[in-house]
């Protein structure tokens, strides 16, 4: 997650509560310092969970004003803030954790090129629900080989939200490796939204215009990343795979999944983002997102210890020449099997 500017710093309005040792500093925005973990205390309205599927073409009736009722036993109160929502706003803290230049010099020093985000949802968030996200100071490791490792928490009023890690390594992901993708380089000359097998081809564009709307949405600064006057453009790491719910979704409904009477939900994310290529990425550059249909997964144990998830792949490569910008797993589960067992 190496950028090549630094992300604006807490604006002068700080506040130092002078009650807490642990030296609490905030500000308006919702972010704060406690120590040396990185804190956003706030909520999501609807204009935030909108602004983050519509930049990233998520069409989850899940994340819907309207359709969320028309889920069969939904037992939401609500539209759900998008998952990717979440795991952007963990990015951003980490942009803003005191050390940060300390962890920067670490990685540059030890070549940490890959970020490794692990993240197992444990309940929703719906509109208006206040939260409070937090992302710990970075534990160095020289063996076996080096690392930064952050250890990661949303937690709503009454139940956790995420919890997780992000690592930064020099190695590459240690995901499941599919047997045999079905696809040929380069992937341009491959038509969009193309079926081969259980593996299904869709064709993105990066947009600076809806990176900004997604990191807006995800309550994250996006001059963070992004200042034309400064001719600063660094696409986040977690934009190109957020755009694998979209494959996803394709992928389902054009295989006839129905989506109200059949919801899933995310259950765990791994994702692993090459750094040097997500910061290389342009706008107008395509983003080819190659996702393997969801499986079960045998042998591993699911939610409340009954192996109901799916495991689907991601494959993600930018650019004319492929470049492998992200690798992911993400875990699913049907809401039959969380209404079942709860």
């Amino acid at each position: 997650m190496i950028l090549r500017s630094h992300p604006q710093e807490l604006r002068d309005t700080k506040q130092v509560d002078s009650h807490s040792q642990t030296g609490v500093i905030s500000d308006a925005d919702g972010y704060a310092w406690i120590g040396d973990t990185a804190v956003f205390r706030g909520h999501f309205e609807q204009i935030h969970i909108d602004a983050a599927r519509f930049s990233t073409d998520d069409f989850n009736p899940f994340h819907d004003p309207i359709k969320w009722r028309q889920i069969a036993g939904n037992p939401f109160n609500g539209p759900l803030v998008l998952g990717f929502q979440y795991e952007a706003l963990i990015e951003s803290l980490i942009l803003h954790l005191p050390n940060r230049i300390a962890d920067e010099a670490f990685a540059t020093e030890q070549a940490l090129t890959w970020t490794h985000y692990e993240f197992t949802f444990a309940s929703p968030l719906t509109p208006g629900e206040h939260f409070e996200a937090s992302v710990r100071a970075g534990r160095y490791k020289q063996a076996p080989a080096p690392a930064i490792a952050h250890r990661v928490l949303i937690q709503a009023t009454r139940h956790p939200v995420l919890l997780g890690f992000v690592r930064r390594t020099s190695e590459s992901p240690g995901l499941p490796v599919p047997d045999h993708v079905p696809f040929t380089h380069p992937l341009r000359q491959a038509p969009d939204r193309l079926t081969r097998s259980e593996w299904f081809l869709k064709r993105k564009f990066a947009s600076t215009g809806h990176a900004k709307n997604f990191l807006a949405g995800s309550r994250a600064n996006p001059a963070d990343w992004f200042d034309e006057l400064e001719g600063r453009v660094n696409f986040p790491d977690l934009f190109a795979p957020a755009l694998l719910s979209c494959a996803l979704l394709e992928q389902a409904h054009a295989s006839g999944h129905d989506f109200f009477n059949a919801p899933l939900v995310y259950a765990a994310h791994r994702i692993s983002v090459h750094g040097p290529t997500a910061r290389a990425l342009r706008s107008n550059e395509p983003i080819h997102l190659l996702v393997r249909a969801p499986k079960p997964m045998l042998g591993k144990a699911g939610l409340s210890g009954h192996e109901a998830r799916l495991s689907s792949l991601g494959l993600i490569y930018s650019g004319q020449e492929d470049r492998l910008l992200a690798q992911a797993e993400v875990q699913l589960a049907p809401l039959a099997v969380l209404l079942r067992d709860s």
